[in-house]
């Protein structure tokens, strides 16, 4: 299998392990990974936030690493990659509002290029409103959202991943292990031991 090429899209305070453990575990199975924030370069950090589940009504939230970008946003495209990764955490929040943001989305899933999402990038698939008829798991909180957008939202547990295709989506980073096993299974990756 070649290496696949696969666009990973991040930005301040995205949630530190969707950050972190995807972006390392793609490269480490041989994929070219180039990680962008919306108005950075390449050399340039963001700062992540580590959110972790300890009883309340939400998850808590404590500063996380500097994550270095190993590319510029306004130099990314599309068509030269085959998958696109997007951060949970609460960096959707804002990276929704862009257009070239939403337009890059919209490219990926037109182009029915494998797309995983994590936590709160669902509210980046709804505002790009690519998930209609799809079943997507995101953070519970944004359940609303994805029903809105026309999506069926999955409420699985919180160590679980669905595939609706282009989509590999999941609650949250304690899904790691089967969300990234779903989109390497996607991406066409072979894994022998």
């Amino acid at each position: 299998m070649a290496a696949r090429k696969i666009l990973f899209l991040t930005g301040d305070f995205a949630e530190d392990y969707e950050t972190m453990v995807p972006f390392q575990a793609l490269q480490a199975v041989g994929h070219v990974v180039d990680a962008v924030c919306p108005g950075k370069k390449a050399g340039e950090r963001v700062k992540t936030a580590i959110h972790d589940f300890e009883g309340d009504q939400t998850y808590s939230e404590k500063p996380g690493h500097q994550f270095t970008l190993n590319a510029s946003f306004d130099d990314v495209d599309p068509t030269s990659y085959d998958a696109l990764a997007i951060a949970g955490g609460r960096a959707p929040e804002y990276l929704r509002l862009n257009p070239k943001v939403l337009d890059l989305v919209r490219y990926f899933a037109g182009a029915q290029k494998p797309i995983a999402a994590i936590c709160h990038a669902g509210q980046l698939l709804a505002a790009a409103e690519v998930i209609r008829g799809k079943r997507i798991s995101a953070y519970p909180a944004c359940a609303p959202e994805v029903r809105l957008a026309g999506g069926e939202y999955a409420d699985i547990p919180i160590d679980a991943a669905v595939t609706d295709a282009p989509f590999v989506t999941a609650p949250a980073w304690p899904a790691h292990p089967e969300w990234l096993r779903q989109f390497l299974v996607l991406l066409g990756t072979r894994i022998e031991l």
